[in-house]
């Protein structure tokens, strides 16, 4: 099995506050994703590049699914974590561990979004 991820959600209570985080931090642009009619979630998608490695995925606020507590944890890939850590408060998040060594796999941070959701970034310097 190679590259097992093919896609992730991160599901928010306030949709537009964790939008404006993730752009904060990752410094990217999300777009809206259209969902069927009748579906009352909605969805923010992060960039993506099929051509590159790595899973695209989306923020969703879904009725009957709240943020936070959960189990899965989304790694960001970075050139230097520590660029992207370095907004995490600023933004409204809250860094859990900051920068550290990895061994040979380089380097992360963990942190925690406006909804709770712990997410990582990594990067191999």
């Amino acid at each position: 099995m190679s590259n097992p991820v093919g896609w992730f959600e991160i599901y928010v209570n306030d949709i537009q506050r964790a939008k404006l985080f993730y752009e904060a931090v990752l410094k990217g642009r999300l777009e809206p994703l259209t969902v069927p009619s009748d579906d009352p979630a909605q969805m923010w998608v992060f960039p993506s590049d099929m051509e590159h490695y790595g899973a695209s995925g989306a923020l969703v606020k879904m009725d009957g699914v709240t943020a936070g507590g959960n189990s899965t944890l989304v790694y960001f890939n970075c050139e230097d974590c520590a660029i992207e850590e370095s907004r995490v408060e600023e933004a409204g998040g809250k860094i859990e561990r900051a920068k550290m060594s990895i061994g040979e796999y380089g380097f992360c941070t963990l942190a925690t979004d406006t909804e709770g959701n712990m997410f990582g970034l990594h990067s191999e310097l």
